[in-house]
C-alpha cells in the first residue's frame, strides 16, 4: 500500500451544483431515493424499499449518536454577535455523557466565530427553562490555535449542561447548507434511533430510517444492532492538501460493547453492513485496536486508532477478523470490561483493504472530501458512475439529500 499518500485529491472531485444541495429534509424520512451499486452495476429505487436490496444474512450496525444543540449565539452591548461553537468537554470532567450532567461552572474546548470582537470580558445570555428566567454568562480564559476553552456558568445552578444547551443552543447544522437553523431541524437533523449525546453532527444515512422500515427489516430477519461514534467539526473540515499525505484527519470518540464484538463475530461470515460512514470507521477501527493488541503485545484497555495506522508495515499483516474479534472478546474478559472505549483518527483511503464490513448504506458526501475517498476505497473508480448517474437522475445531495447502498 506503498502509493496510499500520494493520492491527489483533485482525483475525486466532480461538479456539485448548488440547486443539487438538499437544503432542507423530505417531509417523509423514507421517501428519499435510494442508489444501489453492485458489481459495477447502479440503478435507483425508493429508501423505502431498502429491504428488498439487502442481501440475506444482513447484520446492519448503526450508530445511535445523538446530535447536541452545539450553537449559541450571544451578543456583546456593542450589538456584535459571538458564536460559541462546543467541542470537547474539559472541567470537571471530559468523559462526554458525565460532562452533559454536571451543572454550573463547567470549562469546554470551543470554536468561536467573530473572535476579534471578543477581546475580554463576560457575556450574558437569557432564556426561559421550565416557565423560569434562565441566565448563562460565559468568559474565555484560554485561547489555543483555532479554539478557545470557555467558561460557563449559570442560574439557576442546578440545571445540567444538557438542558441548557437544549434550550439555549441551536441545531449545529452543516456549513454547506448556508442557513440558520429552524425548529424543525431540532427533530429531522436527528436519527428516530438518536440516544446517546455528544455529536455536532447527525450520522446521516441514518436520517432515512423510520419505524416503518425497520418493521420491514425485522420482517425480512435482518438483525441489527448499535455503536456510539459522536461525530466531531472535523468531519466538514475540507481536505486543502494536494496530496492525501498532507490532510490530519480529525479523531472522534467511540465506545464499542462487548455485545456487540460478539455479534459482529457471530456474523462476520454474513453481510456485515454499516449505516454511515461513521459506523464504518468505527467497526473498522475496531479490527486495527485488536491487531495492534496482537502485534504490539500490550493490554492497553484504551482504544486508540492513530490515522496511518492500518498501513503501518508493521500492522498490515493480514489477520482474518475472526481471528482478531476473538482475541478482543478474550481480552475484553479478562479485563473484566463491558465496553470498548476511546478515540480514532482512522483514514481509509483507495487501496484500504475493509477488513469487517460486505456492504455500506451511506448518502452522498462532498467533492474532494475524506468521506469521497472511504467510498472510492470500497467500490473503487464506480464511485464516479454512482455520482454521475445520480446527477443525471435528479438526486439530492449532501446531508439532507438522497441516500445510497453499496454492495
Amino acid at each position: 500500500m506503498s502509493d496510499h499518500k500520494n493520492i491527489n485529491i483533485s482525483d475525486y472531485n466532480y461538479f456539485l451544483p448548488q440547486e443539487r444541495i438538499a437544503k432542507f429534509p423530505l417531509e417523509t424520512r423514507d421517501a428519499s431515493k435510494l442508489v444501489i451499486c453492485k458489481n459495477g452495476k447502479v440503478w435507483q429505487s425508493d429508501f423505502v424499499k431498502i429491504d428488498e436490496y439487502l442481501p440475506e444474512n444482513t447484520f446492519l450496525v448503526f450508530n445511535e449518536t445523538k446530535v447536541i444543540q452545539a450553537r449559541m449565539i450571544f451578543r456583546k452591548s456593542t450589538g456584535a454577535s459571538i458564536e460559541v461553537f462546543i467541542l470537547e468537554a474539559v472541567e470537571p470532567v471530559s468523559e462526554i455523557q458525565s460532562a452533559f450532567q454536571q451543572t454550573s461552572g463547567v470549562v469546554w474546548k470551543c470554536f468561536v466565530g467573530n473572535s476579534k470582537r471578543w477581546k475580554s470580558g463576560v457575556l450574558e445570555k437569557e432564556f426561559a427553562h421550565n416557565g423560569k428566567n434562565c441566565k448563562i454568562n460565559i468568559e474565555r480564559i484560554e485561547r489555543s490555535g483555532n479554539s478557545s476553552l470557555v467558561k460557563f456558568i449559570w442560574h439557576p445552578e442546578d440545571i445540567t449542561f444538557s438542558e441548557i444547551i437544549e434550550k439555549a443552543g441551536l441545531v449545529p447544522l452543516p456549513p454547506y447548507l448556508n442557513r440558520e437553523a429552524v425548529n424543525s431541524d431540532k427533530e429531522r437533523y436527528q436519527t428516530v434511533y438518536a440516544k446517546n449525546e455528544g455529536s455536532v453532527a447527525a450520522p446521516t444515512a441514518g436520517l432515512h430510517f423510520t419505524d416503518n422500515v425497520f418493521k420491514k427489516l425485522k420482517n425480512k430477519n435482518i438483525s441489527f444492532e448499535k455503536i456510539n461514534l459522536h461525530v466531531g467539526a472535523g468531519t466538514f473540515k475540507p481536505v486543502i492538501a494536494e496530496k492525501i499525505s498532507g490532510h490530519i484527519m480529525h479523531f472522534e470518540k467511540i465506545s464499542i460493547d462487548i455485545s456487540l464484538i460478539k455479534k459482529l463475530l457471530k456474523n462476520i461470515d454474513g453481510n456485515i453492513i454499516p449505516v454511515g460512514t461513521t459506523s464504518v470507521r468505527t467497526l473498522e477501527s475496531l479490527y486495527w485496536y485488536g491487531v495492534k493488541l496482537i502485534v504490539d503485545k500490550q493490554n492497553e484497555k484504551t482504544l486508540f486508532i492513530e490515522q496511518w495506522d492500518p498501513y503501518n508495515k508493521k500492522y498490515d499483516i493480514d489477520l482474518p477478523a475472526k481471528e482478531v474479534l476473538n482475541y478482543l472478546i478474550e481480552f475484553m474478559e479478562k479485563n473484566n470490561l463491558a465496553e470498548i472505549s476511546g478515540s480514532t483518527q482512522l483514514m481509509i483511503v483507495p487501496g484500504y483493504k475493509y477488513r469487517i464490513i460486505k456492504g455500506m448504506i451511506t448518502n452522498f458526501h462532498q467533492p474532494q472530501s475524506t468521506l469521497l475517498l472511504l467510498v472510492a476505497a470500497f467500490i473503487g473508480n464506480d464511485w464516479k458512475k454512482v455520482y454521475n448517474y445520480a446527477l443525471e437522475n435528479d438526486f439530492r445531495f449532501l446531508s439532507y439529500g438522497d441516500s445510497c447502498l453499496f454492495l
